[in-house]
């Protein structure tokens, strides 16, 4: 907090802000419940504000309309997987822990089959529409740069690329989905461990 200077309504207003990026927070994770459970057709800033458990007006405070709701919604998930697969890759060595740790971090993922739903429902609406795809562009690139820990294959790197958007995606429509073990097997046929 910044003390020196200010005026008297800085406070306020910071406290404020932090209140509206809580809510906001909470609007885009209710709208991801609604896009699970009822898909995109179902989002409606009532719909979300109630699944929020906010005054119905909440969501049409916060977001222009409900295409800057799914947005938002989308870029958060986006940035937020992209930033999980570019620590992976920080710490990735090339070796076979770095790929059990993105076997596990897929699995994880997976286990939250209804997040995973509305990811993709949102994800799938930036092939429709341009100015969505830099969020998904950056999911792809963190992934890519997970790769490059392994090989410097521009082809192999594509692989995987899809590889992750395949085997994730097809996990929601088995009974059961691929294991750890599975996946990391997977993952060890496109990549190798130098």
């Amino acid at each position: 907090m910044h003390w020196g200077g200010g005026t008297l309504s800085e406070p306020t207003t910071d406290g404020r802000r932090i209140k509206g990026e809580r809510r906001k927070q909470e609007l885009i994770e209710a709208t991801l419940r609604v896009v699970a459970r009822d898909g995109v057709a179902g989002v409606s800033h009532r719909t979300v504000s109630r699944e929020a458990g906010l005054p119905a007006t909440a969501a049409a405070y916060y977001f222009n309309g409900i295409e800057d709701l799914l947005t938002e919604a989308l870029t958060r998930c986006m940035d937020e997987d992209a930033e999980r697969m570019r620590v992976l890759a920080e710490r990735a060595d090339g070796g076979a822990d770095s790929l059990r740790a993105l076997a596990e971090l897929m699995t994880e993922v997976v286990a939250r089959s209804a997040h995973l739903l509305a990811e993709y429902e949102l994800y799938l609406r930036a092939a429709r529409d341009p100015r969505l795809r830099p969020p998904t562009h950056r999911w792809m690139d963190a992934v890519a740069e997970f790769g490059r820990r392994y090989t410097d294959d521009p082809v192999r790197i594509e692989v995987l690329v899809g590889l992750m958007d395949g085997a994730l995606l097809q996990s929601l429509l088995r009974d059961r989905p691929p294991t750890t073990e599975r996946f990391e097997e997977i993952l060890r046929l496109v990549l190798g461990e130098s």
